[in-house]
């Protein structure tokens, strides 16, 4: 069984022609990774192998590098990930 881990993300546009344009792009990058994740107002938590959270998070910043200045505040942890184990 693989060992949950819990990413906390959080997206902010400094410069954006449409911050919540890309916003978005975010979220529907989060929503196709096949991970299990809670939209929230200011974060949104994702949990999933370590490995596949790391992949997001870099896929994020790929997507996003040319379209936008942005923080990306991130925090990860690996004991808690409990919410989507089934």
């Amino acid at each position: 069984m693989e060992k949950i881990s819990s990413l906390e993300i959080s997206f902010i546009p400094i410069q954006s022609d449409d911050f919540i344009k890309d916003v978005d792009a975010v979220l529907e990058i989060i929503k196709k990774s096949g991970l299990d994740y809670k939209i929230g107002l200011m974060s949104t938590e994702i949990t999933g192998d370590y490995r596949r959270l790391f992949e997001l998070m870099k896929r994020i910043y790929e997507a996003m590098n040319d379209k936008c200045k942005f923080e990306i505040v991130a925090k990860i942890s690996n004991i808690c990930g409990c919410w989507s184990q089934k």
